[in-house]
Parts: structure tokens; C-alpha cells; sequence
């Protein structure tokens, strides 16, 4: 009996001494007909590129590029501002403006995620960059109502959105503001004989 399981146990030691001396040879195939395929792809690619491509030099002059530094991290910082995670936006949307510091949209999210998290002295600070680099937009101005108005300041608040209004008036998030503003109005608004 003893014997019966010994040579159980050779085989076993056996077939995977032979799986060993067979996976070798068989990886350095398969890494073989991979090398073989990219070198084929490579051969081929360059004897169906043109040497010289009609219409010019391929190499794109810097101002045909449309990528900026600052577009993947702006695009990570609108998903987390959206999501309302306004302390990841601010970090996002921060690497953005020191990436390309002209970039308006990142500068005007930075602001926005600063009046999230409360830090209206930021906030006005990136406001301000915005202003300077693309000027009185309507959404800047709409932006700076509504920071005004996080911070209670409803008659600065009233002013930007106005000012927005103007240059928009048929713009519907402006036109919803002013409602907004018009009711928090009426809202912190006390009767005269009220008084304590």
C-alpha cells in the first residue's frame, strides 16, 4: 500500500517536473509569434506611410494643437463639482490653473468651488484672475451673484445679476437666480411690529 502511493507521488512529481520543462518553450513561442506580429505591423506601417505626405509638413505649428494642459484635470473637477465633492473640485480645478494659468473655465471653476467651501476671500481672488484674462462674461457675473449671495450680501448679489441680466436677458439660470434672490429677500424680511 505504502509502495502504491510512492509512485503516486513520482508520478505526480513527474507530470509537474514535465509541465515545467514544457510551460519554457511554450511562453517563449507565444512571446516569439507576439514580437514577430509587431514587427510585421511595423514593416508594414512603414511601407504604406508616404515619405513625403502631400500638402506639407505633418508636424502641427502650436497653434493647430486644441489639447491644453489643463483640460484633464478640469474635466475631473466638473465631475466632482457636479457630484457636490466641491473640496475635490477645488483641488482639480487649483492643478488646472497652475498647469495653464490663461485657461478662463478652469479660473471660473476654482472661484466657484471656493464660494462651495466657504473661502469667499479665494473665491474673489479667482474671480478677479477670470475677469482679467476674458472679462465681464455672463457667467462670471452670474457667478459673483451667486457668491454674493452664499455670503449674504443680497444687495452685491442683486447688482451682478443684473449686470448679467443685461448682457443675457433671455438667459434662464439668470431669470432663476433672481427668483431665488428675490425670495431670500422676502424670506429674512420681519413685520415692523414684530419687534422683541
Amino acid at each position: 500500500m505504502v509502495f502504491g502511493m510512492m509512485q503516486v507521488v513520482r508520478r505526480g512529481r513527474s507530470v509537474g517536473r514535465g509541465l515545467r520543462r514544457l510551460i519554457l518553450p511554450l511562453a517563449c513561442c507565444w512571446l516569439a509569434a507576439g514580437l514577430a506580429a509587431c514587427d510585421y505591423t511595423t514593416r508594414e506601417a512603414a511601407i504604406v506611410a508616404p515619405v513625403d505626405p502631400p500638402g506639407g509638413d505633418p508636424v502641427q505649428e502650436p497653434t493647430d494643437v486644441k489639447y491644453y494642459p489643463s483640460d484633464e484635470p478640469v474635466r475631473v473637477a466638473l465631475e466632482h463639482f457636479n457630484r457636490g465633492n466641491y473640496g475635490m473640485a477645488q483641488r482639480y480645478f487649483k492643478d488646472a490653473v497652475e498647469k495653464s494659468p490663461k485657461d478662463v473655465t478652469a479660473w471660473v471653476g476654482l472661484a466657484a468651488s471656493y464660494d462651495r467651501i466657504r473661502r469667499f476671500d479665494l473665491a474673489d481672488q479667482a474671480y478677479a484672475q477670470a475677469i482679467r484674462l476674458g472679462g465681464k462674461t455672463v457667467q462670471v457675473l452670474n457667478d459673483q451673484g451667486y457668491s454674493y449671495m452664499l455670503r449674504g450680501n443680497l444687495s452685491a448679489a442683486r447688482r451682478k445679476f443684473e449686470e448679467a441680466y443685461s448682457l443675457d436677458p433671455g438667459n434662464p439660470v439668470i431669470a432663476n437666480n433672481l427668483e431665488l434672490l428675490n425670495g431670500s429677500r422676502k424670506f429674512i424680511e420681519r413685520p415692523p411690529n414684530n419687534q422683541p
